[in-house]
């Protein structure tokens, strides 16, 4: 977790040689020699204590990635300077380097040609792809699966734009048929394709829902933010075709800060068609006075954004470029497997365990065994609870009734199960503690299925 003193050695080295850019101006006072901040910082890092160990490889719930090494480096060092990428004026250095780390991005994607920018994150990314739809389409709905993030309704609720759901098929993706169904109404503008939900991991059938948007004449806007990174690695079944597909749809957004392992917040939108930035243009001399060129800030719905978060992301992708059988590609190649290998776990005790989804990236969701929703719930719970008291730190989602479990007898309407977002390389070395972990969490609540 911490940086270690060659890490900290590291820091003090190049904030040297960033030091040597502005030696023709004059001394200035230094406030880190202020000997109040030590008792603070300290307090400081009594108080962060009161956290779950996102860093370590036995927290297995939500998506939380901790910054690479060099992600967590740069992005100090890029503070000490503050830089703003709203406008050159107050980001030159950091401006450069996220066009070219946007660029990258777009490229994994399969775009010479995009416009596009970081965010403070996926939820403003998406609502950037989905204005952009609604200056393009105005008046037409946006269509979403039930088990799509639940941002999109609220993202076109703030927009006014018309919004309904699409309910999602027994493995959690877009319902084709509903699909070809509303479409067939001709007021769809445009369609939101989830490759990775946050519940289950599902991979809507992007690769399908293509030639029937393009029939319709109707955008699609791809909400990768969790999952875009997966475009590099070996990906099995309909979940590799619809990746395949990423280069034909309208626009992308996706989290840096989760796979791309950069601090938060950092997303990214990206569109395919440069010319939608004639939506963003606007006036403000007051803050573009340095040059002619292209200012983030004037394709960018936020005004002042970190440029550390651009110098970070740039770091990142220089030590590990974004291509395919290459480190980043081995690093999420681990979490599939990891994925992959608790579902084989899980599926060889089928007294004990019930999977619910073939994991199609790293996010497991199971249950223990039960009769009733009701009694699994509960069982759910205490193994949560109970995995806790071990240091180990799963997730709990809810599933409603469907085709996943017709033998289950569903005296309520949901169902808790357990759910893992094995993010970190390290969960494949440690795949064997956690199950050993997870199988004591078990006995120690079995009375609970009784």
């Amino acid at each position: 977790m911490l940086i270690s003193q060659p890490g900290l050695d590291l820091l003090q080295e190049a904030l040297n040689h960033l030091g040597h850019g502005f030696t023709t101006l004059p001394a200035a006072e230094n406030p880190l020699e202020d000997e109040r901040l030590r008792p603070v910082l300290l307090e400081v890092a009594a108080r962060m204590r009161d956290n779950y160990p996102y860093h370590h490889p036995l927290y297995a719930g939500q998506m939380l990635k901790p910054p690479h090494p060099v992600a967590r480096l740069a992005y100090a060092l890029a503070q000490f300077l503050n830089p703003n990428n709203h406008a050159l004026d107050g980001g030159r250095a950091s401006s450069a380097l996220e066009k070219e780390a946007v660029g990258e991005i777009a490229a994994m994607f399969g775009w010479k040609e995009h416009l596009g920018h970081l965010t403070s994150g996926g939820t403003f990314a998406n609502l950037e792809g989905l204005w952009i739809a609604g200056c393009l389409q105005p008046g037409k709905r946006v269509l979403a699966s039930t088990e799509a993030h639940y941002t999109h309704q609220r993202i076109c609720g703030v927009l006014q734009i018309p919004f309904d759901t699409l309910r999602a098929d027994t493995n959690a993706r877009i319902s084709l048929p509903q699909l070809e169904t509303e479409l067939a109404k001709g007021d769809v503008g445009t369609v939101v394709v989830t490759l990775g939900t946050s519940a289950v991991g599902a991979v809507d059938p992007l690769h399908q829902i293509l030639p029937l948007a393009r029939q319709a004449g109707v955008r699609v806007h791809v909400d990768a933010a969790y999952g875009g990174y997966f475009r590099l690695a070996r990906l099995n079944g309909q979940a590799a075709q619809a990746f395949a597909a990423i280069p034909e749809v309208d626009s992308v957004a996706i989290d840096p800060h989760k796979h791309g392992m950069q601090p938060y917040g950092c997303g990214c939108i990206l569109f395919r068609d440069p010319s939608v930035g004639r939506y963003y243009k606007h006036d403000s001399p007051y803050t573009y006075f340095s040059s002619d060129e292209l200012h983030l800030g004037e394709i960018s719905l936020e005004c002042s954004r970190a440029g550390a978060a651009a110098v970070a992301l740039w770091a990142t992708q220089r030590l590990l470029p974004l291509e395919l059988d290459g480190e980043m590609a081995e690093r999420l190649e681990k979490s599939l497997s990891a994925a992959r290998q608790l579902a084989a776990w899980l599926k060889a005790r089928p007294q004990q365990w019930k999977l619910l989804f073939e994991p199609e990236l790293d996010l497991v969701v199971w249950a223990p065994q039960g009769l009733s929703a009701s009694q699994v719930s509960r069982q759910t719970q205490a193994i949560f609870d109970r995995a806790a008291e071990l240091d180990l730190h799963l997730a709990v989602t809810q599933l409603s009734q469907g085709g996943q479990w017709p033998e289950l007898d569903w005296d309520q309407p949901r169902v808790a199960c357990l759910r893992s977002c094995l993010m970190k390389p390290e969960h494949l070395q440690w795949l064997p503690e956690i199950c050993q972990r997870l199988e004591q969490a078990y006995l120690s609540t079995s009375s609970l299925a009784l």
